[in-house]
């Protein structure tokens, strides 16, 4: 997979406070065949100013007003011409400089790789792991109880990535990946943390619209009542966990 390239896309909207960090991560790797896509949603706080700091570096930026997320999303995904696309939004990282290295050499030549993902917070600090861990194997199925491997972890082939549905506003990823997997042959987890999350995204600001959304999508693809036996099983899970660790953020 020497000759593997990575197609990273970023999606921003005015967060001058955290665009740079996501950059610096992404321009820093020790893999160099990467095709770095910035989608900007015509931001007016300095962040296209500091975007335009890296131009030479960036391969393709676009700067212009979008209909949500998904939308800027699916225009990234659209001039990507990568092996592999992942995307990275505004604020996460890379886990550390070596990462796309790593999923290349481990990855071997999966439809789709994997890992874990560190939650961070404003201040950049480590506050600890997601509360769902990323599964051993990974399949379609392995969604019905909750999004268990992060967005900013996942690599998919070009090949198999449709794009976005847009009639979803805050969780079209979690259908965009299942569809993914549905197509994916062979899945690799390379076993070992390749991003750092951000927390405090819009579909935790937008709660009730996300877990809605999602139960929606969960149920197009599992069917009704497999989806209300999962989602007591998850509920179940989560109270669970808080009973043992407490509220946490994710």
């Amino acid at each position: 997979m020497e000759n593997t390239k990575i197609s990273i896309i970023t999606i921003v909207y005015n967060n001058v406070r955290d665009i740079e960090y996501t950059i610096r991560s992404v321009l820093g790797q020790t893999y160099k065949n990467i095709e770095y896509i910035i989608v900007d949603g015509e931001s007016t706080d300095g962040t296209i100013e500091i975007i335009k700091q890296y131009e030479d570096q960036v391969s393709k930026i676009i700067s212009e007003k979008d209909t949500g997320i998904y939308d800027a999303m699916n225009k990234g995904l659209q001039i990507a011409t990568g092996d592999y696309v992942m995307f990275l939004n505004s604020g996460d990282e890379l886990f550390d400089l070596n990462t796309i290295e790593q999923i290349v050499e481990k990855g071997d030549n999966a439809d789709i790789i994997y890992g874990e993902t560190k939650l961070i917070d404003e201040q950049r600090h480590i506050v600890g792991n997601r509360r769902h861990a990323a599964p051993k194997t990974f399949d379609w199925k392995s969604f019905r109880y909750g999004m268990n491997v992060c967005h900013q972890a996942i690599y998919v082939k070009r090949t198999i990535a449709e794009p976005y549905d847009q009639q979803y506003q805050l969780s079209a990823d979690i259908d965009w990946v299942i569809r993914a997997a549905k197509k994916a042959r062979t899945t690799v987890n390379i076993h070992q943390y390749v991003a750092k999350y951000l927390v405090g995204g819009m579909s935790q600001k937008r709660h009730q619209q996300s877990l809605k959304e999602r139960y929606e999508i969960l149920k197009k693809h599992y069917g009704t009542i497999p989806n209300i036996i999962n989602h007591g099983i998850i509920a179940f899970r989560l109270l669970k966990h808080r009973i043992i660790h407490g509220k946490t953020r994710e």
